[in-house]
């Protein structure tokens, strides 16, 4: 017995289907993908070397500390008081735009009540004019580092070999950097947490060492007091992306920065823009109405889903896999023939009958079978002339 066109044997998949099927998620799960993450430098979404996922996850992970994504500057009023700020530690990361006033005055106020702020910046200017609003004196110099000795792969990747005892430096020996630039500390209560060798040098360009070059020790990390809190200036962004934050000891630094912290802030609030999947989430954690009408939602899709349309779904995918097995096909279909109703096949032949009615009553005699034969045709007879009435 044959299935019908399209149709297969028993456990047998239909693979045209099949394949359509997984096409069709292989699509959707590459579309999520790029919906949730970024390919922007230091995008803690971005899980390529020059992001920042890796220091995302380690945050995450650490326990007793609670991570959050700053998008807007806002976030920082809900620190605004010595309880809340205290304990802890909001990370900048080379901003792409400038802060405003009214960003920076929101800021200012969260470290003068006891929080601390990291500000990771080489060549950028926005980075500095946040320093200069939050009231620290640190500054970064904006040439680049350059180290033809003391160096990680090359002149651009100076090691900083001289680390200060200090309590954010703890088991820390040397920094590793990647394209970073000079701290210049500021005021005399600034304290110098790294130092480069003395053979590093500035340079606008990325330059080989000339004979006017003046070799020295410059700082790459400095920390000060702001009201009751404190900024940290980093003159290294790439410090912190994935590709850099393994080399010693870069991660055991990030680490002491918030090593005694309860909760952590990574402001991406001037980054680069956000994947669509994590703004969309972002928006939903800070608006409590919507979080409620798609909670409403959700309840309300469940009730719906639990019913006959459930089961509906179900029976229709099976059907979409493996075919509906419920309908066999007439010998002539397949072959362009449509199958025949069953009221519209021939009857059987009187011998045919009278052939049946032996194998089933050997002992009866040909009279007899004649006679049950007759009494059958005229029941059928009597049937389709009731049919015919009708």
């Amino acid at each position: 017995m044959r299935w019908d066109a399209g149709m297969v044997d028993d456990g047998e998949l239909v693979w045209p289907r099949v394949l359509l099927f997984a096409l069709t998620l292989v699509t959707v799960v590459a579309l999520v993908i790029v919906a949730a993450t970024s390919t922007a430098a230091f995008s803690p979404h971005n899980p390529t070397w020059d992001g920042t996922t890796d220091l995302r996850n380690e945050i995450a992970a650490e326990p007793g500390v609670e991570s959050e994504l700053v998008r807007e500057s806002t976030r920082y009023g809900a620190f605004a008081d010595t309880a809340a700020a205290n304990g802890t530690v909001a990370f900048v990361v080379a901003p792409a735009s400038s802060y405003t006033d009214a960003e920076a005055a929101r800021i200012r106020t969260f470290v003068e009540n006891g929080g601390t702020l990291v500000v990771l910046e080489n060549a950028g200017e926005n980075g500095n004019e946040l320093l200069a609003d939050v009231g620290a004196t640190a500054r970064a110099d904006g040439r680049l580092l350059r180290d033809e000795y003391e160096n990680d792969g090359g002149p651009a990747m100076p090691v900083a070999t001289g680390v200060e005892n200090h309590s954010l430096t703890d088991g820390v020996d040397r920094l590793t950097l990647n394209y970073a630039t000079a701290i210049e500390p500021g005021a005399e209560n600034t304290t110098v947490l790294a130092t480069t060798s003395d053979l590093a040098y500035l340079t606008p360009e990325d330059d080989s060492l000339e004979p006017g070059d003046q070799l020295g020790t410059h700082p790459v990390a400095t920390v000060e007091d702001v009201g009751r809190g404190r900024v940290v200036a980093v003159g290294d962004p790439s410090l912190v992306i994935n590709a850099m934050l393994d080399r010693p000891d870069n991660g055991r630094f990030v680490r002491e920065l918030y090593a005694d912290s309860d909760r952590v802030l990574l402001d991406v609030s001037h980054a680069a823009d956000l994947p669509p999947l994590a703004a969309a989430i972002l928006t939903i954690r800070d608006a409590r109405p919507l979080q409620v009408l798609l909670g409403v939602g959700g309840v309300v899709a469940i009730a719906v889903a639990s019913g006959q349309r459930a089961r509906s779904i179900g029976v229709h995918a099976r059907q979409l896999l493996f075919g509906d097995r419920t309908r066999r096909a007439d010998p002539g279909e397949g072959m362009g023939q449509p199958a025949q109703p069953s009221s519209s096949l021939p009857h059987p032949s009187d011998a045919e009958r009278n052939a049946v009615v032996r194998r089933r009553r050997l002992e009866w005699g040909d009279n007899r079978v004649q006679r049950v034969r007759g009494d059958g045709n005229r029941i059928r007879r009597d049937d389709d002339d009731r049919d015919t009435v009708d």
